[in-house]
């Protein structure tokens, strides 16, 4: 049988539920890929984020700009064995919610394949299909549980902290994105990471020996 762009989101969603093969075509009928260029923006901030992405290949980012004007990423956006709900879904959630204005700009690093869902796709899904409901709450509380992890990690950490903890969490990011990206993803300065990943070799080094 043809695989379906669909066929891994709907792969994703049976880890969580079961659902069934006519609730699985309900599902793609609601569903559109599409395909962003290198350097294209998903969305950006001051925009209503219209719709949400589920990727499919390719990486993007989601970043914002403070009153100082420094830029933090906020999520790295990918497919990969390793990935959890950010990493797969993009969007600026609450925007995409409540029709206001994001704050996020969400930037494509490479090619972006991925699925399109606007709101209305969502609710025909919710009304048509009962267990994309208890789906969608898993990932409705799982989102909860990863962006309190994020602002924890941020106001209360150090900045070796914050590095330890990729580390320990998602060491993948080093290999997948350049040095400057994972320093505004951990509110550094592209020096300071270096300067903080030397420490944390030095110390390593010196346990082993």
């Amino acid at each position: 049988m043809k695989e379906h762009f669909c066929d891994p989101l709907i792969a994703y969603i049976r880890k969580t539920v079961d659902l069934g093969d006519n609730e699985a075509e309900l599902i793609k009928a609601q569903s559109r890929e599409v395909t962003f260029s290198k350097g294209n923006l998903l969305t950006r901030d001051g925009l209503h984020s219209r719709y949400t992405y589920f990727i499919l290949s390719g990486k993007a980012r989601s970043y914002y700009i403070d009153d100082n004007g420094k830029t933090t990423t906020w999520f790295f956006h990918f497919n990969e064995p390793f990935s959890c709900a950010k990493n797969f879904f993009a969007t600026d959630y609450k925007s995409f919610l409540t029709n206001a204005p994001g704050s996020l700009t969400i930037e494509a690093l490479t090619e972006i394949k991925a699925i399109q869902w606007s709101a209305p796709n969502i609710d025909q899904m919710l009304e048509r299909i009962p267990v994309f409901g208890t789906w969608m709450r898993k990932l409705d509380e799982s989102f909860f549980l990863i962006i309190y992890d994020r602002m924890f990690t941020l106001m209360t950490m150090s900045a070796q902290q914050r590095y330890e903890k990729m580390l320990k969490d998602e060491p993948h990011l080093q290999q997948m994105f350049s040095n400057d990206y994972v320093a505004s993803y951990l509110s550094l300065a592209p020096q300071s990471l270096s300067r903080i990943k030397g420490n944390v070799n030095h110390s390593h080094l010196a346990v082993a020996v």
